[in-house]
């Protein structure tokens, strides 16, 4: 049986957490993956690992916040697979060790970090794979690429007691309205553009959540669906559906993976 992303070239930012586990379900459905980081130990760990899944693999690393990178990224990628069928930008921060925080509280190191981190290393690559996609052909399903940003559930259904770092929603609530934008108007070139918002997941910028036992039985009540925090692997799952054909009528959309997070009060 073919694979949900069978012989498509995935670029996407990002070595652990979803980034990794992403790349991983990638592979077992056929992609072609090209991933660009700032760990050169996590990064160098994730692509031996892929390797010994499919030989369709290879990695750049270095720091997005700098479109140099980006622009270096894709032009690797398209060099060594020819194109760039989908984009997912899942690298980002916690800006609390910065100085974020309430808005009151927050840090301007703290505002610039988190924007720098989670929005311009958003806007350097999807600029760079933008431009490789409008000047490639459509592929066998008549378009030109997919591209799935990473949202986050409390840009849109804030918690005040243990995130409330106000710099982080601000950033995430900026990538979806680029996210809207960007839909509608690349919608005619036959690019698709959607973006993921998850709840709380078990990854490492989440690992101070993870040792607190309120936030623990928070999750309980908040993510009833998960009973608990979520796994990479559950936004991994819906960001393959969104990234591939069996999403191709849909742009525009913000995905809520969040356990029942937004819904609950």
């Amino acid at each position: 049986m073919k694979g949900l992303l069978e012989d498509r070239v995935l670029l996407l930012s990002g070595a652990s957490g979803i980034a990794a586990e992403t790349a991983r379900l990638a592979a077992e459905e056929g992609a072609k993956l090209f991933f660009v980081s700032l760990g050169e130990e996590e990064c160098a760990a994730l692509h031996g690992e892929l390797l010994a899944r499919t030989p369709h693999c290879a990695f750049l690393c270095g720091d997005l916040s700098g479109t140099a990178v980006a622009d270096d990224a894709a032009a690797r990628c398209v060099a060594r697979f020819g194109r760039i069928d989908a984009l997912f930008n899942v690298a980002g921060i916690s800006g609390r060790r910065f100085g974020d925080g309430p808005l009151h509280e927050c840090t301007d190191e703290g505002f610039d970090v988190t924007f720098k981190v989670n929005l311009r290393t958003m806007f350097g690559l999807s600029r760079a794979v933008l431009r490789q996609m409008l000047a490639q052909d459509a592929a066998e399903n008549g378009q030109r690429g997919a591209i799935l940003n990473m949202a986050t559930v409390t840009a849109y259904s804030p918690q005040r007691d243990y995130f409330a770092t106000h710099a982080y929603a601000a950033a995430k609530g900026a990538v979806i309205g680029m996210t809207t934008a960007m839909a509608s108007y690349y919608a005619p070139h036959g690019i698709r553009v959607n973006a993921i918002a998850p709840g709380l997941v078990r990854t490492p910028m989440s690992r101070r959540a993870q040792s607190d036992e309120r936030i623990l039985a928070l999750m309980e009540k908040k993510q009833p669906l998960a009973g608990g925090m979520l796994e990479p692997v559950d936004v991994a799952r819906t960001a393959l559906f969104l990234l591939s054909d069996a999403a191709r009528m849909t742009t525009g959309e913000i995905v809520s993976v969040d356990g029942g997070w937004h819904v609950s009060g």
